[in-house]
């Protein structure tokens, strides 16, 4: 039972990393920019980013499982960065408005989530590879805000941002 505890552990940790998202929404100030023909639909990103919560808890709670507290101490200190620069990009980008900064937000949280990647492969290659889609996912919202900053940046409303 305690497993299973760990495991609701890991999943509200990971989904912690949302909770911004419901106190700095899209909003006006989105739906005005200039953003790429192909960027999805807004309703897609709520059902992706479900599922990537779900993958990134479990992924941490396969590598607590297997290495125990003390050989998990680097792997999930490197897990724990990712959720916090995961958690930082919306502040960054819907309530600050600063796409340029949240560039580099986006790109610190890419590198963050390669290094779990790496570190986590040797003590569990499924929970090391249930991060993948999430790399994936963050590399394509990595493009997505470079285009809307570049697009956006000489508007007066992004002046600060560059």
């Amino acid at each position: 039972m305690s497993s299973l505890l760990l495991l609701a552990v890991f999943e509200v940790a990971s989904f912690a990393a949302a909770a911004p998202g419901v106190i700095f929404r899209p909003g006006a100030w989105y739906q005005q920019l200039d953003k790429p023909r192909w960027r999805p639909p807004d309703w897609l990103f709520a059902p992706v980013w479900t599922v990537l919560y779900a993958s990134i808890g479990l992924s941490g709670w396969l590598v607590l499982i297997e290495a125990g507290i003390a050989g998990a101490v680097l792997p999930l200190g490197v897990y724990a960065v990712q959720l916090l620069l995961n958690a930082a990009w919306t502040p960054i980008f819907f309530g600050l408005h600063r796409p340029g900064l949240a560039v580099v937000a986006i790109v610190l949280l890419w590198a963050a989530i390669l290094a779990t990647i790496i570190v986590f492969y040797p003590v569990n290659a499924v929970a090391a590879l249930l991060l993948a889609p999430y790399l994936a996912w963050v590399s394509f919202a990595a493009a997505l805000n470079m285009s809307i900053w570049r697009r956006n940046r000489s508007k007066p409303m992004l002046q600060g941002a560059r």
